[in-house]
């Protein structure tokens, strides 16, 4: 089969086409052929070395398509069925050998396109708003990067649940977008300063909980958006990792609490990883969150897919078609 492989870190041009053999599937595994693979910030970091992986490798952990063959002692899915997996892999290839414990059926009316793009960034978004912090109605929290394609599902889906959402975006065009989804108050980080507007939305009362994305860049600044005993919710780092942090710094601001959350840790078993699935679903179907598939490219152009993405010069999800 073909597959997108890295043989040493670096830009996007360290992205290669090549050539690979799969063997047969693993005792537990199935082999999934992919007909679209989602693309994520996370594949960047693997691609840059700032997450470390042992080369060469494969990149990818989203993808939607039909199970192929299985492995012995497989139970959860059978040949011929449609499936999706976050957290799989290496995605970025025709087909992948995955454990069948991780592979979440599809409903018919989910479209592989759709379940690629909403795998990753819709299960992040469920245990983020449903199981780090659970949100309630009434409340106004903070989502950074508001635009992309965890943060339109994010809003889409605390709009839904009654939610206030004050979100940064990187231009008015994103801000508008962010705003179309769900975002109640969208900042332009690049004008505003968005721990003044905070300070304003909440008539100097701030937050319950910030979710940020972006690391470097806004990690210092949305401590202060917090009120006291509020959680800073560290779940990426778009901008660069955040220097490392003097836990007075969490007493002096108001005993703060702060985590660094993986979707694996949320759902690291199947009874787990499907009732997290079901309810992304459940709120799709309803037409409450609705998967902007905004970018599309073939599966051999995944460079081209990095470019645009480290550019930020994509709005919600990005798709690979093999």
């Amino acid at each position: 089969m073909k597959a997108i492989r890295i043989h040493a870190t670096g830009g996007p041009d360290a992205l290669h086409w090549e050539d690979v053999d799969l063997p047969p599937p693993e005792r537990g595994q199935a082999r999934v052929r992919h007909n679209a693979v989602g693309v994520n910030f996370i594949d960047t970091y693997q691609r840059t070395g700032l997450y470390p992986v042992a080369l060469p490798a494969g990149l990818g952990m989203e993808a939607a398509g039909v199970v192929e063959a299985v492995g012995e002692a497989v139970d959860a899915v059978r040949v011929g069925d449609r499936v999706a997996y976050a957290g799989g892999g290496p995605a970025y290839a025709e087909a992948a050998n995955v454990a069948a414990a991780r592979l979440v059926p599809l409903p018919e009316w989910v479209s592989d396109q759709e379940a690629a793009a909403v795998m990753l960034k819709g299960l992040t978004v469920q245990y983020l708003l449903r199981q780090t912090y659970r949100v309630e109605a009434g409340e106004t929290i903070l989502f950074h990067a508001a635009a992309g394609g965890v943060g339109l599902i994010a809003c889409q889906w605390a709009h839904h649940l009654g939610v206030h959402v004050i979100g940064t975006a990187g231009s008015d065009e994103k801000a508008e977008l962010a705003r179309a989804n769900g975002c109640e108050y969208p900042v332009v980080y690049t004008r505003e300063d968005f721990v003044q507007r905070v300070m304003e939305i909440t008539e100097g009362a701030k937050l319950p909980v910030v979710y940020d994305s972006v690391g470097a860049d806004t990690f210092d600044r949305s401590l202060d958006c917090l009120r006291p005993r509020g959680l800073m919710v560290s779940f990426g780092n778009a901008s660069g990792t955040p220097e490392p942090l003097n836990l007075q710094v969490l007493s002096q601001k108001g005993s703060l609490f702060l985590t660094r959350p993986t979707l694996f840790h949320y759902t690291a078993t199947r009874p787990d990883l499907l009732a997290a699935a079901d309810e992304l679903f459940a709120v799709m179907k309803a037409g409450a969150v609705k998967v902007a598939v905004n970018h599309t490219f073939p599966l051999k152009d995944a460079a081209q897919a990095h470019r645009a993405l480290e550019a930020r010069k994509t709005t919600g999800s990005i798709v690979l078609v093999p």
